[in-house]
């Protein structure tokens, strides 16, 4: 069985020789009409949805419908099951600082000391072999300290922000 969440409505999906849509035998078939769209047909009915975003990391996929953007959040049998035994999978990852990955110079630093920021929110410009790199917040943090300013060359390695 699957699970999916769209706009806080939970559907139950089990696949096999027959579909079920909550309980209630359903007719669903999708088919390719471009490179990221698709018609779902289901019991009959046809529309048409575009891919906008689909993250399979998060298990995220965002379509547009009808106009309207839809996001669809999937749980796969284990996600049930980890949910079943109060194991929470998407573990946070501690970040406590953002390094160079590479030698450049730091264009513009968009972060202060004491901000909050939230996962992908922008940090830094490092250009680095003639282009501009945007280094983003990998999880919500708070800036404790900022190593390094403007117009600074940097070294490979080197701890440019410390979060709390």
């Amino acid at each position: 069985m699957y699970k999916a969440s769209i706009q806080d409505k939970l559907f139950e999906i089990e696949v096999g020789d027959k579909t079920l849509l909550d309980g209630k035998l359903c007719e669903i078939e999708f088919s390719q009409s471009a490179k990221r769209s698709f018609i779902l047909s289901m019991n009959g009915k046809r529309k048409e949805a575009d891919v906008v975003k689909f993250d399979k990391e998060a298990k995220q996929l965002i379509l547009r419908m009808e106009g309207k953007k839809i996001t669809v959040d999937i749980k796969e049998p284990v996600d049930i099951l980890l949910d079943q035994l109060g194991i929470n999978q998407k573990v946070s990852r501690k970040v406590n600082n953002l390094k160079a990955p590479m030698p450049g110079l730091i264009v513009k630093v968009m972060a202060a000391i004491g901000d909050q920021l939230k996962a992908g929110e922008p940090l830094l410009i490092l250009e680095a072999m003639k282009m501009e790199n945007v280094f983003k917040a990998s999880a919500d943090v708070m800036i404790k300290d900022i190593l390094v300013s403007e117009k600074q060359s940097v070294e490979k390695g080197q701890v440019l922000i410390v979060f709390e």
